[in-house]
């Protein structure tokens, strides 16, 4: 029986996606992509999931493409597109928390990128390592490193391939908060738990109006802040969540 390289579980209204090739540090593989778009499109719309949390199995969370699969394809363009999966992850509403335990380099760091928040263990070790192997970041990390840690920074992540320690991945904005190996989990297990007791079309409508205002003019991006302000006070959650403080209870939130 062939084991699954992606698993899933939900645990409440968090949604875990796991990285499961431990033996091999969750190497990326086409299957592994694959598996990743085929859950993706499965949960995407699920609205009892409030929030995503993404890990590897094992003490990495993903060290990079397997270099074995750079065989199986006759060109270039059917390498990217057969093993691309951070916009799986990148694709959801939903809040997604990243727990890097071990290391991210390559195309894991290029994954851990596609989500809104990173927590990392204090033995995590990061890099943009592809230029090593004479390649090039391909799933998204020229775009989005330089989004959070600015053009010179990723310039020289992504043109040396340095790899970074957790403590100095953090002073540069590259995640978000520091754990020992122990606390990693348990941790932001609490955090996720937090997030998905708020409204979670809040919670979508929050993030939607800060990566789409990125690419948009500050006008333009208020603009889109107001229309899901307002868009927000016209659902069942928003009236459930006025009720449930006057009534001096918890809220029931539908996600609607």
């Amino acid at each position: 029986m062939i084991e699954q390289q992606v698993l899933f579980e939900k645990k409440g209204s968090i949604g875990i996606i796991t990285l499961n090739r431990p033996g091999q540090s969750n190497a990326v593989t086409a299957e592994m992509a694959a598996e990743l778009k085929a859950i993706r499109s499965g949960i995407r719309w699920d609205s009892d999931i409030h929030v995503f949390l993404i890990m590897g199995k094992g003490p990495d969370f993903c060290i990079g493409t397997d270099p074995e699969v750079y065989g199986l394809f006759d060109n270039r363009e059917d390498l990217v597109t057969h093993l691309s999966l951070a916009s799986s992850i990148a694709s959801l509403t939903q809040p997604t928390i990243a727990v890097i335990q071990g290391n991210a380099l390559g195309q894991g760091l290029e994954l851990a990128l596609a989500c809104d928040i990173r927590f990392a263990s204090d033995q995590s070790h990061f890099s943009m390592s592809q230029i090593n192997s004479r390649e090039m970041p391909f799933d998204g990390g020229t775009q989005r490193l330089p989004r959070l840690v600015g053009r010179t920074k990723a310039l020289e992540l992504i043109l040396t391939g340095m790899t970074v320690g957790a403590t100095e991945a953090n002073r540069m904005g590259l995640i978000n908060r520091v754990y020992s190996q122990i606390e990693l989990i348990p941790s932001a297990l609490k955090i996720a738990e937090d997030l998905s007791a708020k409204g979670p079309v809040a919670l979508r409508y929050a993030k939607e109006a800060v990566m789409k205002g990125l690419d948009l003019t500050l006008d333009q991006g208020l603009r889109l802040e107001a229309d899901l302000y307002y868009l927000l006070h016209t659902t069942h959650d928003r009236q459930e969540g006025i009720m449930a403080f006057r009534e001096k209870r918890t809220p029931e939130f539908k996600g609607k």
